[in-house]
């Protein structure tokens, strides 16, 4: 099993192999964002809070079936997929840049993690129709003016108690504050904006 639970302070919580690539996948995004990389080719990965809200979230529910809208490299999937390996769930990414695709899977084998998660490359608008069963989590972390739509299509795929979290709602409030606004005031959700790196705001379905 490629993640095991640490008595210490917490700094690692994964076996050697998964926290090596966290490690690299990190100083990859700090190096782009350094030499100034463009926005469309950087990897645009979570920052590693996050990453560990996320495996908190996921790895408080018993074979937690989660969704991930903008896969990217597979960082913050290796997050999700180390919390379903850790308690028997499953992690579904969704991914549309053919190049990010190949380093997702290439980087989720190195964590060895492939049993646990799969990667569906394409348009999430199409995918997530197709998609079979009911979730429990969603990450949502694709382009921000698409936010309002995807909730719409995930909204059909969870059951009540079920968890949207979404990125980027602080960093990119001039787009998503009417999306944090829809989820407060939504009689079926409950919804807080949790100011954590980027900010997220945290949707769950009561209805």
């Amino acid at each position: 099993m490629p993640v095991a639970p640490h008595s210490g302070s917490g700094d690692e919580i994964f076996e050697p192999r998964v926290r090596r690539v966290l490690e690299r996948l990190e100083q990859e995004d700090a190096d782009e964002r350094r030499l100034g990389v463009s926005r469309a080719e950087r990897a645009r990965q979570i920052q590693p809070a996050t990453g560990r809200f996320l495996f908190a979230l996921a790895a408080a529910r018993n074979g937690c079936k989660a969704l991930e809208i903008g896969g990217s490299r597979g960082y913050s999937a290796i997050w999700l997929a180390s919390a379903a390996a850790l308690r028997g769930g499953h992690l579904v990414s969704l991914e549309l840049d053919p190049r990010k695709v190949e380093a997702w899977h290439a980087n989720i084998a190195e964590a060895g993690l492939d049993e646990w998660a799969e990667l569906i490359e394409g348009d999430a608008f199409k995918a997530i129709p197709n998609l079979a069963g009911s979730f429990d989590l969603c990450f949502l972390d694709a382009e921000k003016g698409d936010y309002e739509n995807l909730f719409a299509l995930v909204r059909e795929k969870l059951a009540p108690g079920g968890l949207v979290v979404a990125d980027n709602v602080i960093s990119h409030a001039e787009t998503l504050a009417a999306y944090s606004w829809a989820r407060q005031n939504d009689a079926t959700v409950v919804s807080v904006t949790v100011p954590l790196d980027h900010g997220l705001e945290i949707s769950v379905i009561v209805a």
